[in-house]
């Protein structure tokens, strides 16, 4: 699975979403996070497929999916595309499996918009105040400076934050797919949109509500991840009743690329229940 997998289209409230789907079998749905696409997801969907219907969507804003000026990125704007997707492929209860950004999305979508889940898998999900790297910030306060770079040191800068969210480090050719998006005038603005847009008010509105979830839920993280601290996210798994929590050493942020047999390991008897 690859980019060139989302060959599908939806007309969704904040722009075209480009989706797709692998496998047969109970639903499973793979929400990526920023600034990433359904891309990360390519082995563990394949791993998946042969037990479940597998599908994943570029947000709006990432990857394939529609960029544009003035285009509505936020975790608010996400959380009702993702339930209008569900919607929209007939799904009444899939299982969800959710990384960083992503995760913000699918708690939205289930505390606030009724999405209802059969499980839900967190992935180093971003959920827990405080959120957000220095760089991060740095770039949200002052992204219509960062917009006028000149195009290679863009790449280079987004190359080396990427990077970052690896611990054993990233294969050229993988480094350069997750690169990609953001290049060009369409996808260098989309990359300062999507942090300008990023509010800690979008999960402080949630936070709260997570000892309420009344579904089974596994949280896994890598112990290496340089961009959400380990114990954050453990302070995570002690708000929700019932959590399953799965560490993964030698893993740092973008646990699915770094370790996906790990990851798989930990989600293919959680999906069966």
């Amino acid at each position: 699975m690859g980019d060139q997998a989302t060959t599908e289209t939806y007309a969704s409230s904040a722009g075209t979403v480009r989706w797709g789907a692998v496998g047969a079998g109970d639903p499973v749905v793979l929400l990526h996070g920023t600034p990433f696409s359904s891309y990360v997801w390519r082995d563990v969907a394949a791993a998946l497929a042969p037990r479940h219907r597998v599908y994943f969507w570029d947000m709006p804003g990432y990857g394939t999916s529609e960029m544009r000026a003035g285009q509505d990125v936020s975790l608010a704007a996400q959380g009702r595309v993702f339930t209008e997707l569900l919607a929209h492929w007939g799904l009444e209860s899939p299982s969800v499996v959710a990384h960083d950004f992503g995760g913000a999305v699918a708690l939205r979508a289930h505390l606030l918009h009724g999405a209802s889940y059969a499980r839900l898998a967190l992935v180093s999900p971003v959920a827990m105040a405080p959120w957000g790297s220095p760089f991060f910030r740095l770039v949200g306060e002052h992204a219509e400076v960062f917009e006028r770079l000149p195009p290679a040191l863009h790449r280079a800068l987004v190359a080396e934050y990427v990077r970052s969210a690896s611990a054993p480090g990233l294969l050229p050719p993988v480094l350069d797919r997750l690169v990609e998006p953001w290049t060009g005038a369409e996808g260098q603005a989309a990359f300062y949109r999507q942090i300008q847009q990023a509010d800690q008010a979008y999960t402080d509105e949630v936070q709260g509500l997570y000892p309420g979830i009344d579904l089974p839920v596994l949280l896994a993280w890598g112990e290496q991840d340089a961009w959400i601290p380990p114990e954050r996210t453990r302070a995570l798994a002690a708000l929700i009743p019932g959590l399953v929590a799965h560490p993964i050493e030698g893993a740092g942020h973008l646990v699915q690329l770094d370790a996906p047999a790990q990851l798989t390991a930990a989600l293919v008897p959680f999906l069966q229940g």
